[in-house]
């Protein structure tokens, strides 16, 4: 029997990056799977979003571990689209058991040059976008009566502080006010709510040009190996970055019942980069 056996997680952001690597991960495990993404470029970042060609990519691996999985192209700043596919998700397979709010963005640049749009697209990506995901998705958990497990995903950024990025660090730390608040409001319900903080992580949006000019901005066309090495600096296991794979192992963690007293708890996977 794998971890999560018979239950259905729900996974924002799931069409490349960690959030693929969640759903395969929990697939992997037992889960059933509702993948959403919103596919859509922004306009105020440097770097493209997934595609629904992604998406189906993340639907065909799940399916092929065998396990049920519905995906759907839905914004998490779409409150009413957030509200439907989750009630057709719970239609289709009877309920969600764990939560994965793990859609968001970065942007680097620095704060008195942030123009009101980078801002706003910011937080409404990364912290009302977590919120309204909640709020979709935690009634259906409460009206079922069997418990739960909520991941949000915020950053190491939040535990170390760095220049650039209020935007970014603004946002990711509101999904740890939420996540405290969150757990204290859920936990009559026997449902646990957790953040996972990430540090560097091997994505499309860590190895985009625009990512790469920020780590190395001497270096005409930096790549991903001059990436490596000024990021090796930055932990102390010397690694530069995690694989997806790494976040998705704590996100299975805090979904399965080895973790059933773990709530209210910020878990970072970062090489030990908050104290480098």
């Amino acid at each position: 029997m794998g971890r999560v056996a018979g239950k259905v997680a729900f996974i924002t952001g799931a069409a490349r990056g960690q959030g693929r690597a969640h759903a395969v991960r929990l697939a992997q495990e037992g889960a059933d799977i509702i993948a959403v993404d919103s596919c859509e470029d922004v306009s105020s970042l440097e770097y493209p979003m997934a595609t629904e060609d992604d998406l189906r990519e993340t639907e065909r691996l799940v399916r092929e571990l065998g396990r049920r999985v519905m995906v759907r192209k839905v914004d998490v700043r779409d409150q009413a689209a957030l509200d439907q596919v989750t009630a057709d998700g719970v239609a289709a397979f009877g309920g969600i058991d764990i939560v994965s709010a793990n859609a968001g963005v970065c942007g680097c640049r620095p704060t008195m040059d942030l123009s009101d749009v980078e801002w706003q697209d910011m937080v409404d990506i990364n912290m009302t976008g977590v919120w309204r995901t909640v709020k979709a998705t935690a009634p259906h958990l409460i009206s079922a009566g069997r418990g739960g497990s909520i991941v949000l995903t915020s950053s190491v950024v939040t535990m170390v502080g760095a220049a650039n990025v209020a935007h970014y660090s603004a946002s990711k730390s509101g999904v740890v006010g939420l996540m405290k608040t969150l757990s204290a409001e859920l936990g009559k319900h026997q449902i646990r709510v957790n953040a996972v903080h990430p540090g560097n992580v091997a994505t499309d949006m860590l190895f985009s040009e625009s990512t790469l000019r920020v780590f190395c901005p001497d270096l005409e066309n930096p790549t991903t190996d001059d990436l490596r090495e000024r990021a090796r600096g930055g932990d102390v296991l010397g690694q530069g970055w995690v694989e997806a794979v790494d976040i998705s192992n704590a996100v299975l963690y805090l979904a399965s019942d080895e973790a059933r007293f773990v709530t209210g708890v910020s878990l970072p996977v970062d090489c030990g980069r908050r104290i480098g």
